[in-house]
């Protein structure tokens, strides 16, 4: 058996720092948990309810590859079944614009984003395919307060398509919530469906448990506040975080997914089963795509996932082949295929205040901790 004392240690000792009120933890390979831990309270108040596995979280930037990433492999596979393009009777590549007999369009991730929108003109965007949304590659800048002066799918997507590009596509890789908005809008439309009843039907399909978008008030009690928002001037506690995620009406390509460590873990067991073989998220030649590295210069992405650097949130132990990502609320999710391991470290640093940053040395040590007990 495994002993994850020094792992529970430092998140015992993080919440004694105020790092984060509280924190869940899940460690695991493709067909086991070893290992399972809840600490602190859901809020510093007094009366504060103690955490526990079934603490809800804003997932936040997790939404963006466990729903989003997600979502386009899963078109992808639509259009491309047998890593074979769709062809006419005509011998011709299939036509975007129309639908199948379920109202699905073609996705393709060398199509441009012109062929989606409308609005997305101009000579210095024209060759931005949905390979360079996903690789945060686009030229697309980081993130705006659209929420200010914007509501709904209408106002955001021509705000963003009309937007100057802050630099070169494929030149640089900036991380980028605008991007995985969009995409969001294009799985909407290649399946004749929003983002979140398609992620709905997953959830399903894998029994993965407390993981969606807008959350219900029954969850309510155990779901962990995030901030005091002054904009809109109350705490926040079961509505999304994140101002253009809320101005979306908490559904969005880049944010919105609330839910709990052991859903997240019985995600993570579905991607490592997926890529030992299985057919459970994507096939399995998709999901490897998506995890090649990209080939921009200075970029630590692949599609949708970030990949293992020194200076990652997994910290150094991990191997080269390892992915994950994070959210801004205090979340994280990394798998490691060559050790069969997957982490999940959910936590609401952002409570009572975003201007905490603890976390950021508290992500890498628990990470090492992690692979130094799984090592004995």
């Amino acid at each position: 058996m495994f002993s994850f004392t020094a792992v529970s240690d430092r998140l015992d000792d993080a919440v004694a720092r105020r790092v984060f009120p509280c924190a869940t933890i899940e460690v695991g390979s493709s067909d086991d948990v070893h290992w399972q831990h809840a600490c602190g309270t859901l809020s510093y108040d007094d009366d504060a309810t103690p955490a526990a596995l079934d603490t809800v979280f804003d997932l936040a930037s997790l939404t963006k590859v466990l729903a989003t990433t997600t979502l386009v492999m899963q078109a992808v596979d639509r259009d491309n079944p047998d890593d074979q393009h769709h062809k006419d009777d005509h011998g011709d590549d299939d036509d975007h614009n129309n639908r199948d007999q379920d109202g699905q369009r073609a996705l393709r991730l060398d199509d441009t984003l012109d062929r989606w929108f409308d609005a997305w003109r101009g000579d210095d965007r024209r060759d931005v395919t949905v390979t360079d949304l996903l690789e945060h590659a686009s030229g697309l800048t980081a993130h705006l307060p659209f929420f200010r002066d914007h509501r709904g799918r209408a106002e955001f997507q021509h705000v963003i398509c009309t937007l100057p590009l802050e630099y070169r596509p494929r030149s640089a890789s900036v991380y980028s919530d605008l991007g995985f908005i969009l995409l969001a809008f294009i799985v909407a439309d290649a399946a004749g469906i929003s983002i979140d009843v398609q992620f709905d039907r997953l959830a399903h399909r894998l029994a993965l448990g407390d993981l969606r978008y807008r959350p219900p008030t029954a969850w309510r009690p155990r779901i962990a506040p995030t901030e005091v928002d002054g904009w809109r001037g109350r705490l926040l506690r079961g509505e999304v975080h994140d101002e253009n995620g809320w101005a979306l009406g908490g559904v969005a390509g880049h944010t919105g997914l609330f839910g709990t460590a052991p859903a997240v873990g019985r995600f993570a067991r579905a991607l490592l089963d997926t890529l030992h073989g299985s057919t459970r998220l994507a096939n399995p030649a998709t999901l490897r795509r998506f995890l090649q590295p990209s080939p921009v210069p200075g970029s630590s992405r692949a599609l949708g996932w970030d990949t293992m650097l020194l200076t990652s949130s997994c910290g150094h132990r991990l191997s080269p082949q390892a992915f994950g990502h994070t959210g801004f609320t205090g979340t994280s999710l990394w798998l490691d295929p060559s050790q069969d391991l997957y982490i999940v470290l959910l936590t609401n640093r952002v409570h009572p205040s975003r201007t905490n940053n603890a976390i950021l040395e508290v992500r890498p040590a628990v990470h090492d901790a992690v692979v130094d007990a799984l090592a004995g």
